[in-house]
């Protein structure tokens, strides 16, 4: 089994395993305040390890619910992994959540894969072949103007640089799932989504490539690239679109820069 076959493999039955627990009163904690996790959330990580590096024992491990191992730093090829990503929703009862997986080279994804459970959204990407959904190939939206445009983000987004204005005739939605909103931007669902909050490797990695392979631009809010398997595995911001809007987006942004604090 290659390894897109085994990716896909495990997180197909992670996302069954999560399934099982959704909806129901399950045992689940903060890790610090507001930060949930669930029993849910480490039954999956444990599965989905098992899966992945025993079939590829000589593959790096990062996942939002495991120790961090500083030996990924110098493994070629390193799994990232969020089992539960959008937890909050997930706990919730609401089917906002998702599985996400990235195989990850050389600071870049080569392989990724976004699972909602829950409506059964299986998303795929393999560099240099393109994404998929369910099968079909995706592609992102050509819009290209904030009017009328259709926003995975949340309106503050736009308040707190001023710049209402430029969005008084866009649309919002937010959904719980930092993965699953790229993935439908991915699929032309939606335009964009943007987030000025940080995120994680495990939130970005899978839905990047996902983006990138449907003819999307994701990068941080100043343009610049996202890399993953570093000792840091923050991220400040993230913008995700067609190119067009894309760019739009960024020079918008950086001529209305955040307030100080």
């Amino acid at each position: 089994m290659d390894d897109h076959e085994l990716l896909r493999s495990a997180v197909r039955e992670a996302g069954a395993l999560a399934l099982s627990y959704f909806g129901r009163d399950i045992k689940k904690w903060e890790k610090k305040p507001d930060d949930p996790v669930s029993e849910a959330d480490l039954a999956v990580d444990a599965l989905l390890k098992d899966r992945l590096c025993g079939a590829r024992p000589g593959y790096g491990w990062l996942s939002e619910e495991s120790e961090d191992d500083p030996a990924r730093l110098s493994a070629a090829l390193v799994w990232i992994v969020d089992p539960i990503d959008g937890t909050r929703a997930f706990l919730q009862g609401k089917p906002e959540f998702t599985v996400c997986v990235a195989l990850v080279a050389d600071g870049a994804p080569i392989l990724g894969v976004v699972f909602n459970p829950a409506t059964d959204d299986f998303f795929e990407a393999v560099r240099g072949g393109g994404a998929r959904h369910n099968g079909a190939p995706i592609t992102v939206t050509s819009q290209d103007a904030i009017a009328g445009a259709k926003l995975l983000s949340s309106r503050r987004t736009f308040q707190k640089r001023d710049w209402t204005d430029a969005v008084e005739h866009a649309e919002f939605t937010f959904l719980g799932s930092m993965a699953f909103r790229l993935a439908l931007v991915a699929a032309g669902r939606y335009d964009a989504t943007i987030t000025l909050a940080p995120k994680s490797d495990w939130d970005i990695a899978a839905g990047d490539l996902i983006i990138t392979e449907a003819g999307g631009v994701i990068t941080q809010a100043d343009g610049s690239n996202l890399r993953y398997n570093r000792p840091s595995v923050r991220h400040p911001d993230v913008i995700a679109a067609g190119p067009a809007l894309h760019r739009r987006l960024v020079e918008g942004l950086a001529e209305r820069p955040l307030p100080a604090s």
